[in-house]
């Protein structure tokens, strides 16, 4: 079994092209929930719906949501004068009904999501990393955000002075979690934001140390390519933890603790020497997945670089 570790859009690529490489029988994946929120009285689990859409082949081309769905409840919501910045479609927001339902039932995150799953013939397992409410909150200049307020309705154009996890020190890892991690034959790290997807992950009492205690079969691919991240404002999140630089090598330093091997980009390959002497092996590759074909090539590449 190959267990990644996964946030939204960046993630679920890795983890589409894992389960095309072994199979989604043999694929576990711990996903963040740092980034759910409510909306309209609903519990919305972006990363999680990402994750499993792309498992259940029905995600839309944009990377998120359900495919060719509509609107037109949304529509009506703004009719009524209710903020709709957050863009759930119509057949989305039935997955989002159903969770809340379930919650409102006494059910936990992960036995709904399993169920998500079964209903949307998903067959790799996809776990939430806790069962219990964790929310990153931003501060930046303007206030404190939500983490869907920075990145959505206000474009992740502030700067960030402080990031918390509000809720990590209750959190704990869901049933099985642990379990997989140290069962798996390999781990993957995706590469997704390393402060506020995988960082929250990790941060969940149990989960770093069961990932470090494997770390000779652990490998993280690079979510920085030529100083930028390939998705979504990263460079703005490791500013807000405190860190000056968006490099490869700045990545290598965060994962250097839980991972053994670090694939990065072929262009950075001039930072090798600096991550070595982290004592990380470093691994170039073609880090980009613009398409299906990218992802399952990158897939196996990241599988190769730790003998798998």
């Amino acid at each position: 079994m190959i267990l990644v570790l996964s946030g939204g859009t960046g993630g679920s690529k890795m983890v589409d092209g894992l389960a095309q490489a072994v199979g989604q029988s043999e694929l576990t994946a711990i996903v963040n929930t740092g980034d759910d929120a409510d909306f309209y009285g609903l519990r919305v689990c972006p990363d999680l719906d990402i994750c499993t859409y792309v498992l259940a082949g029905v995600v839309d081309a944009r990377g998120w949501g359900y495919a060719d769905d509509t609107f037109r409840c949304l529509e009506g919501l703004a009719t009524y004068g209710l903020d709709a910045w957050f863009g759930l479609g119509d057949r989305d927001i039935a997955t989002h009904l159903y969770r809340t339902v379930r919650m409102g039932q006494g059910t936990p995150l992960h036995v709904i999501t399993a169920e998500l799953c079964e209903r949307l013939g998903v067959e790799a397992t996809v776990l939430p990393m806790c069962d219990e409410p964790v929310r990153s909150r931003i501060t930046t200049p303007g206030g404190e955000r939500t983490f869907q307020e920075y990145l959505v309705k206000h474009g992740a154009k502030e700067e960030i002075t402080s990031i918390r996890m509000e809720g990590i020190d209750d959190a704990r890892p869901v049933p099985g979690a642990l379990e997989a991690i140290a069962a798996a034959e390999r781990i993957v790290i995706a590469p997704s934001s390393p402060i506020v997807s995988i960082g929250t992950i990790l941060a969940v009492p149990g989960i770093r140390a069961a990932v470090a205690a494997r770390r000779r079969d652990v490998v993280a691919v690079s979510p920085i390519i030529g100083g930028r991240p390939v998705e979504g404002p990263a460079h703005r999140f490791l500013a807000g933890a405190g860190y000056t630089e968006c490099s490869a090598t700045q990545m290598s330093r965060i994962y250097a603790e839980v991972c053994g091997t670090f694939v990065l980009d072929a262009s950075d390959a001039a930072e090798i020497p600096a991550i070595e002497a982290l004592g990380v092996r470093a691994v170039l590759a073609d880090a980009l997945m613009p398409d299906r074909p990218a992802r399952v090539r990158l897939a196996r590449e990241v599988l190769s670089a730790v003998g798998r």
